[in-house]
């Protein structure tokens, strides 16, 4: 599961986990697609070793927006595209090289798209709209007969809040779109805003780690970032079900880890009812447990050859 500020891998054995970790990178700042190449094959041989060195399939989760195995839009690759344009195109196509060299059954699928897939398979449910609060969001949706649509959700870059005030992502320069409320991005917003202090060297990844210690000692500024994410997500349930049928609002991701995770879930719900009791009573919003939370993507995609 490649995220912008780690990547997860898990191997499998017979359905069941023999080995899964995070692995910190930066892609987003390499300009040479090496980099990539590199860090992954490194991973993946370390899971290899798990499996005694026998790999059958090989199944990938990765933000951004592919073509077949083929990365277009993706924010794991702008470092290239910024720095090193004449090896675009050697970095859209590093799955490729990986599924070469391994040479067993390859499948990758848009992160979001996992993350409900992880739904399907862990909670045994379908009508699934999956939120993943990471370095940004990731949404995917498995419909109520349990199958990907092969839609192109991204709402990481759709709108919910059309104040003009509204914060505004970097890398898209869009306002008030979902990757500044429901992921690192938006914990870091909210966290300046409520007054924590963080060097300007620290970066996202380390600046969540400081909001969620001060939350496990109950700090109030903590807190009301975890309330007010909470409150964001009630208010995206019902715009979200204008064009999603799901049943189920599953949530999960780096920011959902800890003791703020459960804060964001219970205010969510809360504020749902408040808003809307009658979509309340129609829509599950929950969370795994809380590895599932941090590894059920790369878990669920090591799934993807053989799930039908």
């Amino acid at each position: 599961d490649l995220g912008a500020s780690d990547f997860k891998i898990s191997a499998l054995k017979k359905g069941k986990v023999v080995f899964s970790q995070e692995f910190p990178w930066d892609p987003r700042n390499a300009g040479d697609p090496e980099y990539h190449y590199a860090k992954l094959s490194a991973g993946l041989e370390e899971a290899a070793k798990a499996l005694g060195g026998k790999v059958d399939a090989i199944g990938g989760s990765t933000a951004g927006v592919l073509v077949g195995k083929k990365l277009g839009v993706a924010s794991l690759i702008r470092g290239v595209k910024e720095q090193n344009p004449g090896k675009y195109a050697d970095a859209q196509n590093f799955l490729k090289r990986i599924e070469a060299e391994w040479q067993v059954p390859f499948e990758v699928y848009n992160d979001g798209d996992v993350t409900a897939l992880a739904g399907a398979i862990t909670m045994k449910k379908n009508g699934i709209l999956g939120v993943a609060m990471g370095s940004s969001e990731a949404v995917g949706y498995i419909d109520p007969k349990g199958a990907l649509t092969g839609r192109i959700s991204e709402l990481a870059f759709a709108p919910v809040d059309y104040n003009p005030n509204a914060a505004c992502c970097e890398w898209s320069g869009d306002y008030g779109v979902g990757a500044m409320y429901f992921s690192q991005q938006a914990v870091n917003h909210l966290a300046c805003k409520f007054g924590f202090k963080f060097p300007k060297s620290m970066k996202l990844p380390e600046r969540l780690k400081v909001v969620q210690a001060a939350m496990e000692k109950h700090d109030d500024k903590a807190l009301k970032v975890y309330l007010t994410i909470g409150r964001y997500l009630a208010n995206a349930v019902p715009w979200y079900r204008e064009f999603y049928d799901f049943q189920n609002l599953m949530i999960l991701g780096r920011v959902t880890s800890g003791l703020g995770g459960q804060i964001i879930l219970e205010t969510a719900k809360m504020g749902l009812e408040a808003l809307d009791p009658c979509l309340a009573e129609e829509v599950d919003v929950f969370m795994p447990d809380e590895k599932a939370r941090r590894l059920g993507q790369s878990v669920a995609a090591a799934q993807i050859p053989v799930v039908k």
